[in-house]
C-alpha cells in the first residue's frame, strides 16, 4: 500500500473509530481526540448522536444501502479532516472493511482504525464463553438460512443481530431445523447503561421485539428425532430436495475431494441438478462461493431451496443452459460438469475459463460422455476413474448387493499456457 501524498480525491486524513452503547465515556482518549478534530464526522445517526457538542466536524449520515456509497461519500469530502464512526470493533464484520478496501484502491494511505471492544467480546465476558471456541454468524444484511451451517450439537453460537425481529428470526429457523430445545440469550445494548439480557428456548420463544442493538446467543441442542448433519462432504442423500438428479452420496464426497475446495475460492456447478456438488463446496468453508447453472427453472429454484436449507443461501443460481449461461460469469477455480457433457463446446467453453492451476472434474454414466471424457484424458492428462458403489438390500428372507449404474470420473488441473 502506497506510504505517499494521498490522491486528490482521498481525505487529508482518514480515521475510522469504533464506539460502542457506553458512548463517549467508553472512548480512549486517542479516539476522543481524533473526533474532535475531524472535519466531517461520517456514521450512522445514532452513533452521531452519541458525541459532545465538542465535536464541531460536519455530520454525515450513511445513506443505504451504505456499502455502495463508501466510494462517493469519501471522495465528496476529499482534502479534509474525515472520521468515520462504527459500531464496536470497524475490523470485525464493520464498516472499517470497506473504508479500508476503498484507501487501497484509491492509491491512498491505509486510514487510522481506533477499535473499541466489539459485541462478540462483551457477549463472551457477559456469558463466560472462551471467545476462541464461539462460532460468530451475523445476520446484519443476510439470510438468516446461513447460520444452517454452523448448527451442531453442543456448539456455541454467538449471532450479530439485524434488528428488533432477528432474535423470533433465529427462533424459528431453530425450530425448522431441529434445534428447538437450544437455549437462547439475546443481550441488548452490551456496555451501555440500558444493557440487558432475555433468556429462553428456541422452541417456546415468544418474546416481544427488543432493542435493534443485540447479540442472539445460542447454546444448540438437537431434537432427539432431528437429523444429523457433519461438516464433511457426503451429506445423506435425504438431505436433498430432488427429481432423482442428484450426485449420491458416495460419489459426491469423491467428487468433492477431487474438487478440492479452499477458502476464497469459486466454483462453477454446470448442469446443477439439485445443486449437491455446489452447496457441500460452500459449505466447506464460509468463504468459498459457487455459482450452479442449470437449464430447467423448476430445478433452479429446487437448487435455491437446498442452498438455503442447507446453510449456504449465498450460492448464485443461474437458470440458462450452457454453454450460453456462462457467458460473463467470473472466472472459476474449479469447474464441475454433472450433465451436459455432449452438449457441443460445453468443455471447451469450461476449459477455456479456468486459470492454471485450475481444477476440472466431470462426471459420467453414459458411454457417449465417458469417450467424450477419455478423448479429452488423451489430450491434455489428468486422471480417469470409475466409481462402483452397491447397496446391502433384502433379497427374500437374505440379504444382498444392490449395485448403482458406475460412474466415469474425469478430473484435471490445468497447466500453465496448455491447450485442448
Amino acid at each position: 500500500m502506497p506510504d505517499g501524498p494521498a490522491p486528490e480525491t482521498a481525505p487529508a486524513s482518514l480515521s475510522v473509530v469504533g464506539i460502542g452503547a457506553d458512548g463517549w465515556p467508553g472512548l480512549t482518549d486517542a479516539a476522543r481526540h481524533a473526533l474532535r478534530d475531524a472535519e466531517v464526522l461520517i456514521g450512522a445517526p445514532r452513533q452521531l448522536d452519541l458525541l459532545p457538542d465538542g465535536c464541531a466536524g460536519e455530520r454525515v449520515a450513511w445513506p443505504s444501502p451504505l456499502r455502495p456509497a463508501v466510494p462517493a461519500l469519501l471522495a465528496a469530502h476529499a482534502r479534509r479532516r474525515v472520521c468515520v464512526l462504527a459500531s464496536g470493533d470497524p475490523m470485525f464484520y464493520g464498516i472499517g472493511r470497506a473504508v479500508c478496501e476503498e484507501a487501497e484502491g484509491a492509491g491512498a494511505p491505509p486510514p487510522r482504525v481506533l477499535p473499541h471492544p466489539s459485541s462478540v467480546s462483551y457477549a463472551c465476558a457477559r456469558l463466560g464463553w472462551p471467545l476462541e471456541d464461539t462460532e460468530v454468524v451475523t445476520l446484519v444484511g443476510r439470510p438468516a438460512g446461513g447460520l444452517t451451517a454452523a448448527l451442531h450439537q453442543h456448539r456455541r453460537i454467538l449471532v450479530l443481530g439485524a434488528g428488533p425481529a432477528t432474535p423470533a428470526e433465529v427462533a424459528a429457523l431453530l425450530r425448522a431445523r431441529g434445534y428447538g430445545p437450544s437455549r437462547l440469550r439475546v443481550l441488548e445494548q452490551l456496555g451501555g447503561e440500558r444493557e440487558r439480557t432475555v433468556t429462553g428456548t428456541a422452541e417456546t420463544w415468544a418474546e416481544p421485539p427488543g432493542d435493534p442493538l443485540n447479540v442472539i446467543a445460542v447454546e444448540c441442542r438437537r431434537a432427539a428425532d432431528a437429523g444429523r448433519l457433519g461438516v464433511t462432504p457426503g451429506l445423506p442423500d435425504s438431505a436433498y430436495e430432488h427429481d432423482g438428479q442428484l450426485t449420491k452420496r458416495h460419489v459426491r464426497a469423491a467428487t468433492l475431494s477431487a474438487l478440492a475446495p479452499a477458502p476464497g475460492e469459486l466454483l462453477w456447478d454446470v448442469g446443477g441438478g439439485s445443486g449437491s456438488i455446489a452447496v457441500e463446496w460452500m459449505r466447506a468453508h464460509r468463504a468459498c462461493r459457487a455459482v450452479s447453472v442449470e437449464r430447467d427453472p423448476l430445478r433452479a429454484e429446487r437448487i435455491a431451496r437446498n442452498a438455503d436449507a442447507l446453510g449456504v443461501p449465498a450460492l448464485r443460481v443461474v437458470t440458462g443452459a450452457a454453454p450460453a449461461a456462462l457467458a460473463g460469469l467470473p472466472a472459476p477455480d474449479a469447474v464441475f460438469v454433472g450433465g451436459g457433457l455432449t452438449v457441443p463446446g460445453l468443455l471447451e467453453a469450461c476449459w477455456d475459463a479456468l486459470p492454471p492451476g485450475g481444477r476440472l472434474v466431470a462426471n459420467t454414466v453414459t458411454l457417449e460422455s465417458e469417450a467424450l471424457l477419455a478423448g479429452w484424458y488423451g489430450r491434455v492428462g489428468g486422471e480417469l476413474v470409475r466409481l462402483a458403489v452397491a447397496h446391502a438390500v433384502p433379497v427374500g428372507g437374505f440379504t444382498g448387493w444392490r449395485q448403482a449404474m458406475p460412474v466415469t470420473q474425469w478430473s484435471v488441473t490445468k497447466p500453465a499456457g496448455d491447450q485442448a
